[in-house]
């Protein structure tokens, strides 16, 4: 049974680093979450490293211009590992080809920006899907439309075997009180339909390697026992640090508020029903983070 804390501070000794989730544990699309910032102001006080490890699929440049907008304090944080970086890495190397079919809004084309991490980089193209040898996905090109509207142009791609490489595993968001799909929504639906789907956040390994790239460029050698995952992502963040061998921190008022019957904590009989329903064991679990 995960053990319920009511503050960070309480755990937040036992470790060297942390990678943090920023949608629904820092910020909730809109604005910062004044406890959270402080939570993270002080363990770095105290010493601490925190790299935020986000699905956003943007580079994070971007993502640091955004939490600027965000009111989040550069303060509260070392560095930021993306599932854009990783994704972008993995385009510029040549993962779905030369010709990509973009899926997303204008707000993600910083996605095709030249990438300094690869040396020799693929040359990259946009086109449309019928002339494309693979797709990038970094949205639904309308966050509160059905799913299903794609269906038509995944059929064509899946006859045609193009890849669809996913920049952001998300399912769904909330953006203050509303609920957006994300890439990983049509990531799952191509899936489905027999397409291939490619992923580089979390939970997938590549966004973990390239969290603790970032604690070596910053001279921190830390092992998994010394890092805490903190999210609200039960898919995401819990089961990706499941999976590295690291401890969690489960952030319930986030996505799964509603099932664990969280107002300021999580009632303990609904938090257990909803780990067991989705066979995930995160070491800790708070309401939000503070």
């Amino acid at each position: 049974m995960s053990q319920i804390i009511h503050a960070l501070s309480e755990i937040s000794d036992r470790y060297d680093a942390l990678f943090v989730d920023l949608w629904g544990c820092v910020h909730n699309g809109v604005t910062a979450y004044p406890e959270a910032v402080a939570a993270l102001q002080a363990y770095r006080a105290r010493g601490g490293t925190v790299i935020l490890v986000t699905n956003a699929p943007r580079s994070r440049h971007e993502v640091a211009k955004q939490l600027v907008r965000f009111n989040v304090p550069t303060d509260c944080y070392d560095d930021i590992a993306s599932s854009g970086d990783s994704a972008r890495a993995a385009m510029y190397q040549g993962a779905v080809g030369q010709k990509v079919w973009f899926m997303g809004i204008d707000f993600d084309l910083p996605f095709f920006e030249p990438l300094k991490l690869i040396e020799t980089p693929v040359p990259i193209a946009r086109v449309e899907l019928e002339e494309a040898e693979g797709i990038v996905c970094c949205g639904p090109f309308d966050p509160h439309a059905g799913l299903e509207v794609n269906r038509p142009a995944f059929l064509y791609a899946k006859q045609k075997g193009l890849k669809l490489l996913c920049a952001n595993p998300d399912i769904v968001v909330d953006r203050g009180e509303r609920r957006e799909w994300c890439a990983g929504a049509l990531a799952r639906l191509y899936t489905e339909m027999g397409g291939e789907s490619l992923y580089f956040g979390k939970p997938h390994p590549p966004i973990y390697d390239l969290a603790r790239r970032r604690l070596s460029a910053l001279s921190k050698q830390v092992d998994s026992a010394g890092i805490l995952a903190i999210g609200d992502g039960i898919a995401t963040d819990i089961k990706g640090a499941m999976g590295e061998d690291i401890d969690s921190l489960f952030i319930t008022g986030g996505l799964a508020a509603t099932e664990t019957k969280t107002t300021q904590q999580p009632d303990a009989e609904a938090l257990s029903a909803y780990l067991n329903k989705e066979n995930a064991n995160p070491t800790f679990s708070i309401g939000f983070l503070r």
